[in-house]
């Protein structure tokens, strides 16, 4: 388990996409939380991939949920929360006889006598790769004199900035702090893998210390906390208790019934993209969605992938991705034949990364089929 909450930012995505009621969609399911999300839109169906079998796991755990779940309160307590002791209950009353048996099993495998579905009774956003890389950097933080609770009590964005600058800034001056974030090995907790921190570097003339700086400042300045829940998730490792709007659209109570109604038209599959797609019909699909995964691609996978797409894309369909370092890294590495029956929507692109609430991406951009 790599992401139980992933970081792209589900409202920019669904933005790009203009998902309507007769739109097909494929996207990376990772975490889960954005293929969830995109089902509020309710589309006609979604595809989704990842080649991480537990991710797959806990994005058929939540469509199960949605679906079976009595209501949203006991979801909300289940997936927001995610650490009440009930939720064991829950999973084995309302959830597992609805899992298939792959999914079932790897819930339910055991370790020093427990369950690993008991991590929803213990806070499931800490656990996982990431949730793990969000701990240890609080240890940091707590060894350089830095405690997060000020910041979560801030209600302007000026505060906002006022911590950043007081406490945060002066971290990446420390040498622990610049001795880990040099090291490619330091980084991979956050699921950024080499090729990728080589275009994070990029970005800061081959010095990664300043991009950082910059992408954990936009986190923490540019939009409210009332209103950003991965900078909660950052710093309060869980979602805000008292702020309703700081949650992700599958999370929002207004958005339970269309979620439930959806989810029996989505499909979550332990395959890579490029593979799933070429069982697709042509012209079938309306919206892609590849995460940052582009940036572990070397150029002959990215050829393949591109091929599906534009094979299987609809007149007018949609691909967003985001990148590592600020450039689009498609033109010169997918053939010019196949990028060109693709437009880059430039406005929506700077748009959606603008707006882009999770700011740890270098950029967010949206290719429009001709």
């Amino acid at each position: 388990m790599v992401y139980t909450q992933i970081w792209e930012d589900p409202v920019v995505d669904m933005t790009a996409l203009a998902i309507k009621p007769s739109h097909n969609l494929v996207c990376i399911a990772s975490g889960g939380c954005n293929m969830m999300s995109y089902l509020t839109a309710s589309p006609a169906s979604l595809l989704a991939v990842d080649l991480s079998p537990a991710h797959v796991a806990l994005g058929r755990l939540k469509l199960a949920a949605a679906q079976q779940m009595p209501d949203h309160e006991r979801f909300y307590e289940f997936f927001g929360h995610a650490d009440r002791p009930a939720n064991l209950r829950r999973y084995d009353q309302h959830i597992a006889p609805h899992l298939d048996s792959t999914s079932r099993a790897y819930w339910e495998t055991r370790s020093l006598g427990h369950r690993r579905i008991e991590v929803f009774t213990k806070g499931v956003h800490r656990y996982g790769l990431l949730g793990r890389f969000i701990g240890a950097a609080h240890l940091v933080a707590r060894l350089g004199g830095v405690d997060f609770r000020p910041l979560l009590e801030c209600r302007t964005l000026a505060e906002q900035q006022r911590f950043f600058d007081e406490r945060l800034a002066p971290l990446f001056d420390s040498w622990p702090v610049q001795f880990l974030a040099r090291r490619r090995a330091s980084l991979f907790g956050l699921g950024i893998p080499p090729a990728q921190y080589d275009k994070l570097a990029a970005d800061g003339n081959g010095d990664v210390i300043p991009v950082l700086r910059e992408r954990l400042r936009r986190l923490v300045c540019r939009f409210p906390l009332s209103e950003n829940y991965f900078a909660w998730q950052a710093f309060h490792r869980g979602y805000a208790p008292t702020e309703p709007r700081a949650l992700p659209p599958y999370l929002q109570r207004e958005n339970f019934e269309a979620l439930r109604d959806a989810a029996q038209r989505a499909r979550l599959v332990n395959r890579s993209l490029t593979d799933a797609l070429a069982e697709e019909p042509e012209a079938s699909k309306h919206g892609y969605s590849l995460l940052d995964a582009q940036d572990w691609m070397n150029d002959e996978q990215l050829g393949a992938l591109w091929r599906q797409i534009t094979r299987t894309a609809a007149r007018g369909a949609t691909v967003i991705f985001r990148t590592g370092g600020s450039t689009d890294i498609l033109p010169g590495r997918v053939r010019a034949d196949i990028l060109g029956r693709w437009t880059y929507d430039c406005e929506a692109s700077e748009t959606g990364f603008r707006a882009d609430r999770s700011a740890i991406y270098g950029g967010f951009h949206v290719y429009r089929r001709r």
